[in-house]
C-alpha cells in the first residue's frame, strides 16, 4: 500500500498521442515526511503518520513530536497491511515518484460546503406536481412519516446542511507525473476546493528514500558551497590581522603618554 498527501490546484486537459482530450485535475505533491510509526506491540495496529506543508508557528507539543523534522502543517495517519514487510524509518521522505503513469488510485478529500439546502438539491427530490392547485409547495419535502408511530424515523431525508464531508472516489487513473514540479495529473474531477488537502492511495509497495529528513536550517548549511566557506575564513583572518595592528598602535601610544607627563611635572617643580 502506498499513499501521499497533496494539494488540489485546478482542472485542465491533456492531449494524448492519438488525439484524445482527457480532463484532468492537477495535484501538487509536496514532500511528505514520516513523523510516527505505529506497531502492534505499542499501539495495537500498524500505521504510518505522515506530514506535509510548512507551518511558521507551532505549539510546543508539536515541536516535541516533530524532533529533528520540518515543522509540517498537516498530519494524517494511514493503516498498513500485514503483508507490508518494508521497514520504515522516521524522517523518510515520500514524493510523487512512488506512483506510475496509468496506475489506478483512490482519492479522498473534503467536499465543498454548500450550506443549508432543501431536499430537491440535497437528495434530488422531484417536488410536487407543477399543475393547477399546487401554489407554493413545489419544492416542499411532503410527508415525513405515518401518524401511527408518533415520531420521525432516523435517517429520514429532510432539509439540512450539505457538503463539507470526506468523500472518496476510487479507480481514478494517473495520466501524467511531473517529477520536477512535483505535480500529478489525475483523470476526472476529485472532491474538494482549490488548495484543499487531498489523500492519494494506491496499491503496491511504497519505495521511498532511505535518507532521513533534516531540519531546514541544517539542510541549508550543508548545501552551501565550499567557496563561500573559504571566503568567510579569509575575511575573518583579515579582520583579525587588522585588530592586532590596531591593538599594537594603542599600546605604543599609551607608553608614550606617561613620558610626556613626567617631563611636564619636572618643569613645574623648577
Amino acid at each position: 500500500m502506498k499513499f501521499v498527501l497533496g494539494k488540489k490546484l485546478a482542472m485542465t486537459q491533456k492531449f494524448q498521442d492519438d488525439g484524445r482530450v482527457i480532463p484532468v485535475t492537477t495535484v501538487l505533491v509536496e514532500p511528505c515526511y514520516i513523523t510516527q510509526i505505529k506497531n502492534k506491540d505499542n499501539d495495537g495496529y500498524r500505521a504510518l503518520q505522515i506530514g506535509c506543508g510548512i507551518k511558521k508557528k507551532t505549539n510546543k507539543a508539536l515541536v516535541g513530536h516533530l524532533k529533528e523534522l520540518p515543522q509540517v502543517r498537516y498530519l494524517r495517519e494511514f493503516r498498513l497491511e500485514d503483508k507490508d514487510e518494508i521497514e520504515y524509518k522516521k524522517g523518510q521522505k515520500i514524493t510523487a515518484d512512488i506512483f506510475t503513469v496509468g496506475e489506478k488510485v483512490k482519492v479522498a478529500g473534503q467536499s465543498k460546503g454548500k450550506g443549508f439546502q432543501g431536499v430537491v438539491k440535497r437528495y434530488g427530490f422531484a417536488g410536487a406536481p407543477k399543475s393547477h392547485g399546487t401554489k407554493d409547495q413545489l419544492r416542499h419535502p411532503g410527508s415525513i412519516g405515518a401518524t401511527g408511530p408518533a415520531h420521525v424515523f432516523k435517517g429520514q431525508k429532510m432539509p439540512g446542511r450539505m457538503g463539507g464531508q470526506k468523500v472518496t472516489i476510487a479507480n481514478l487513473e494517473i495520466i501524467e507525473i511531473d517529477t520536477e514540479k512535483n505535480l500529478i495529473y489525475i483523470k476526472g474531477a476529485i472532491p474538494g476546493s482549490r488548495n484543499s488537502l487531498i489523500e492519494i492511495i494506491g496499491v503496491g509497495e511504497m519505495k521511498i528514500e532511505d535518507k532521513p529528513a533534516k531540519k531546514e536550517k541544517e539542510a541549508n548549511k550543508e548545501e552551501k558551497p565550499e567557496k563561500k566557506t573559504l571566503e568567510v575564513k579569509e575575511k575573518k583572518e583579515e579582520k583579525a590581522k587588522e585588530e592586532k595592528i590596531e591593538n599594537k598602535k594603542e599600546k605604543s601610544e599609551k607608553k608614550e603618554e606617561p613620558k610626556e607627563n613626567k617631563g611636564k611635572e619636572t618643569e613645574e617643580k623648577k
